[in-house]
């Protein structure tokens, strides 16, 4: 009997191989495949940090219930898992030893200690004593002191040195590599037309003589190594509360943070290694990888761009909406008409210009708004703090458990609280995920009220890679239900159930959206089972939820014609027992895509809303998420063109078939880059 569903964690690894093409393909630029590799890196360690982790603490409840939760048994999962991910290392380092060999081609060179010439060898040297060294502590080894702490997403050195002459054992040090301080690349003096450079572990490993020459030693060896700790997965993001207690009640007592993966260089000294694993407190039972020399490969997402063809995939650059070109103010504009914003193609700066305008108009009495994620010197947290040093009322929702996040975002809690601005910090056991700001004016006597919701987050920074829709709106409908959001973020205590019932302009999470996506999908498998035409399109970044698959399944069934667009996660399997199979693809390209669409025909109606939810779990049932229904005409066929430019990719797009082989899909079709083809369609708009 085959798979009813894919588990999420298999699926995801399947995405991530999706990433790895990328980096494969080499129609990509260079500087391009080796960000690939540093983001498929990222996002293994993440994996590992959180769903390995997970799956780990999972085996010490009842098999039923942890069966329940990851629809299969952890054990076979996680044995899966190391099959998979053994294959796609194997993948990986023949993908980085192809992209070393064309930067070469390109005169770039990735020079290692023993291919220094006298140039560079006095270079190194001195950017050691002059750079490196005040940002370096070298940890000595003994079998009778404590280990050091090890941290997680750092990269270490393990040396093992020595007399040459001498026969007495071998001593270990441990020194951590400063990336977070020191570039992890060093451009070298190089010869002509060529570029040379040192990975900062490099540096150390040559200067090792000076580091310890106080010892005596004259023999070492250094191999990088690094650990994954367990993240202490918040079960309860996507499992009942029940079942959360008890994995926590069985694990509460473990040290936190424990390792679950150790990471090192294959030519490792063995006595090295496992001294290491012993001190570390790893067991047979982790995943221990020997590898290649290079790791922590997430900081190649900022190799240094030294190509001579540097030219990026997409050629093109963010152009702003024709209806904000003009020097209206933009208030006016939302007021006569919803605006439809495309990120990355269009420029971001409208939602700062936005804010800005906010900030000085002295109509404005107030902004509120939520931030999952907000830039590091983020412009629209210093445009919210203008306008309420310009004497607005300014109500900021930070989302303080943005997973690897918190300490930034607690940052903007206190700079804002510093300024006066009411910061809301949620509700107890939900996130708030939905992306929504509501502006206020007083203009003779009248309240004029105006905003935005988005797919995504208020971020300047991502909203450069992410491919994401906003809409900025007048529609009183969608103010009166972003008020409501607002009403219960501020009593945190207060029933949500009651508070957040349907609305006119949003569907909410978690008190009705997963209700009205049910009887949207039942309305399409009635006309399907009375004859008559029925689709659904379905774009989102995962889908993992079992009773919204169990509801794609029931459409398919009935000869519903189901098309989803699934970056990442996707649980689905077709069954024998379809009318009509689901298809599904998934596009990995230049931009991340981040989009959530969904379109329901209706009897002609043409349903459409933009979400902030996936179909998971965690965001239909442990989360405050928002999906916008889009009532303009031109905005709904734009949005559905968009939509089926993307389902006749047949270049970066990938079937999302059983079998999870991420086939491209290949026809004799025009051909067709989607993000490249919506650029197009958006600039003639």
């Amino acid at each position: 009997m085959g798979r009813k569903y894919i588990p999420r964690d298999i699926s995801w690894l399947s995405f991530n191989g999706r990433v790895l093409q990328e980096a494969a393909d080499k129609t990509v630029p260079l500087i391009s495949r080796i960000k690939f590799l540093g983001i498929f890196s990222n996002n293994l360690d993440e994996f590992f940090r959180v769903r390995v982790a997970g799956l780990k603490r999972a085996l010490l409840v009842d098999e039923k219930e942890a069966k329940q939760i990851f629809f299969e048994k952890p054990q076979l999962i996680l044995d899966e898992l190391n099959y998979k991910l053994i294959k796609q290392q194997k993948k990986f380092e023949k993908v980085w030893l192809n992209v070393q060999k064309e930067m070469s081609k390109e005169g770039v060179v990735l020079k290692t200690t023993q291919d220094l010439d006298e140039q560079q060898q006095k270079f190194v040297k001195e950017f050691y004593i002059n750079e490196v060294e005040s940002n370096l502590i070298p940890l000595l080894l003994d079998e009778n002191r404590p280990m050091p702490y090890i941290r997680d997403k750092s990269l270490y050195l393990g040396v093992a040195m020595k007399m040459k002459d001498w026969n007495y054992e071998t001593n270990f040090a441990v020194i951590e590599i400063p990336t977070d301080r020191i570039s992890r690349f060093t451009i070298l003096p190089s010869p002509k037309n060529e570029v040379h450079l040192i990975l900062l572990e490099d540096i150390i490993k040559f200067n090792l003589p000076y580091i310890f020459s106080f010892f005596g030693f004259d023999d070492f060896k250094a191999h990088a190594f690094k650990i994954t700790r367990d993240a202490e997965f918040d079960l309860d993001n996507d499992i009942n509360t029940d079942i959360a207690e008890k994995i926590a009640k069985a694990v509460k007592n473990r040290r936190k943070g424990k390792p679950t993966r150790f990471v090192f260089d294959e030519n490792m000294s063995q006595t090295l290694v496992e001294f290491l694993i012993k001190k570390l407190g790893i067991s047979k039972k982790d995943s221990i990888i020997p590898g290649q020399k290079i790791h922590n490969f997430k900081d190649f997402m900022n190799f240094p761009n030294v190509f001579r063809k540097h030219i990026t995939s997409i050629e093109r650059t963010s152009f702003h909406h024709p209806e904000l070109e003009d020097s209206n103010r933009m208030a006016d504009v939302i007021a006569k008409k919803d605006i439809l914003l495309a990120f990355p193609y269009h420029n971001f700066d409208h939602i700062i210009d936005l804010l800005r305008e906010a900030a000085i108009d002295p109509d404005v009495t107030s902004i509120q708004i939520t931030a999952y994620r907000l830039a590091t010197n983020s412009k629209i947290g210093n445009a919210l703090v203008n306008a309420h040093r310009n004497g607005k009322a300014v109500t900021v929702m930070l989302e303080l458990r943005a997973r690897f996040d918190e300490q930034h975002n607690l940052y903007w809690k206190e700079r804002f609280e510093t300024e006066g601005i009411t910061v809301l910090v949620g509700i107890p056991n939900k996130k708030v995920h939905a992306k929504l700001c509501i502006i206020k004016k007083r203009v003779q006597n009248k309240t004029i009220q105006y905003g935005f919701v988005s797919t995504g987050n208020i971020n300047e920074k991502t909203a450069k890679l992410y491919g994401d829709f906003c809409l900025l709106t007048s529609n009183r409908a969608v103010m009166a239900d972003i008020n409501r959001v607002f009403k219960v973020l501020r009593k945190p205590h207060s029933n949500l159930y009651e508070e957040l019932t349907p609305g006119k302009g949003l569907l909410f999470s978690p008190t009705d959206m997963r209700d009205q996506l049910s009887a949207l999908i039942d309305k399409e498998i009635k006309e399907a089972q009375e004859g008559r035409k029925a689709h659904i399109i379905i774009k989102i970044n995962s889908l993992s939820d079992k009773l919204l698959i169990k509801k794609l399944y029931d459409a398919a069934e009935a000869g519903v014609q189901v098309q989803l667009i699934v970056r990442g996660i996707y649980c689905v399997v077709n069954q024998s027992t379809f009318a009509q199979p689901i298809e599904a693809i998934s596009i990995v390209d230049e931009y991340l895509e981040h989009a959530r669409v969904l379109y329901f025909y209706q009897s002609g109606k043409e349903i459409m809303y933009l979400s902030s939810a996936d179909w998971m779990t965690r965001n239909l049932d442990y989360r405050i998420e928002a999906a916008l229904k889009i009532n303009d005409r031109k905005i709904k066929s734009q949005l559905l063109y968009i939509l089926n430019i993307q389902l006749r990719d047949n270049v970066k797009a990938r079937k999302l078939n059983n079998l999870l082989s991420n086939e491209y899909i290949k026809n004799d079709e025009e051909e067709c880059r989607s993000q490249i083809e919506i650029y197009r369609y958006l600039k003639t708009q």
